[in-house]
């Protein structure tokens, strides 16, 4: 059964996101494209995904963009794992930027983007964002867990960005001990170099232990950044997220999903890299097979019908009640 969502949407597919149930539009579409990564970050919860080695082909991405682009879906991201160790990530940005999506962008950790960046912009990529928690190289071994240079991340960050690629964020996981004393020097990094920042208050995650150790209290930081600003912007469909200018830089502060504002405005469907779709970040029990139904060649109308079944999946997983 096709939610009423849907026979609003197919009247004016042109101007309308579908809905779910709590009327909520689906604006933005999340693929995971693989578990792999080059990195093992301290704090990674692997995007909320149950691990797996079984990826999509791009013929397969393909076949679900289409129907979210259908459905009013204006934005795709791209992440993982580390999305850019796909060594057919070009291929997979090509396929999406022939869709005409209004936004295609990839989370990534930086590493393969001097070697992939020229390419990705050239097949239709729009955005990036660089998860880059330290400027300092013993701490960024000591949080990536990785022999990988630094300076390889930085340059990799430049590079596009000298190629007129824009907006780049970069993600600041902001840990007590470890990287709270470098948020001033990571916003002049991003400020002389044309970056928005985004510092990102520490999660708790079932995948590691760490938040009663490393978490940190943004509430210090806003307060710093409200007397320094020169304006102060607020996303009200982005949980009511701050962005703080201040000369000629920009930084916007993400906190804690464990609130009921978050699951409220919440427009994102995901996609697991085995071809689930995702219907909360938060949850795995209610995940919906499509990528079977592709592969099975089942009809249009079909494949719809699985999409549409992952949308009414939707719930908030914070409430009044939680």
């Amino acid at each position: 059964m096709l939610n009423n969502g849907y026979n609003n949407f197919k009247n004016d597919h042109n101007n309308k996101n579908i809905m779910d149930s709590f009327n909520r539009p689906i604006i933005s579409l999340r693929i995971s494209l693989t578990n792999r990564c080059n990195f093992d970050c301290i704090y990674c919860h692997h995007d909320g995904m149950l691990l797996s080695k079984s990826e999509m082909s791009p013929n397969e991405i393909y076949q679900i963009l289409k129907i979210a682009k259908k459905f009013g879906i204006k934005k795709i991201r791209y992440s993982g794992g580390e999305p850019l160790v796909r060594d057919d990530i070009v291929e997979i940005i090509k396929k999406t930027s022939s869709l005409n999506f209004k936004d295609i962008s990839i989370t990534s950790n930086g590493v393969l983007l001097e070697k992939y960046g020229k390419d990705l912009i050239i097949a239709g990529l729009n955005r990036v964002n660089i998860s880059l928690d330290t400027l300092n190289p013993d701490t960024y071994k000591f949080i990536t867990k990785s022999k990988q240079s630094l300076d390889k991340v930085k340059n990799g960050i430049l590079s596009v960005a000298n190629l007129g690629l824009y907006p780049i964020k970069i993600n600041m996981v902001v840990m007590n001990n470890i990287n709270n004393n470098e948020v001033c020097s990571m916003f002049k990094f991003c400020r002389d170099n044309g970056l928005i920042l985004q510092l990102i208050e520490l999660m708790k995650s079932d995948y590691n232990n760490l938040y009663d150790k490393y978490h940190f209290n943004m509430s210090s930081l806003e307060d710093k950044f409200e007397k320094l600003a020169d304006n102060v912007k607020i996303r009200s469909f982005m949980q009511d997220r701050k962005k703080y200018y201040i000369g000629d830089g920009e930084v916007e502060i993400v906190k804690p999903m464990d609130n009921t504002k978050f699951c409220k405005n919440c427009t994102r469907l995901r996609i697991t890299p085995e071809g689930f779709i995702k219907p909360c970040l938060l949850k795995n029990d209610n995940l919906v097979n499509i990528v079977k139904y592709i592969r099975n060649n089942s009809s249009k109308e079909k494949l719809e019908e699985i999409f549409l079944k992952g949308i009414n999946n939707r719930e908030p997983y914070y409430s009044k009640d939680h």
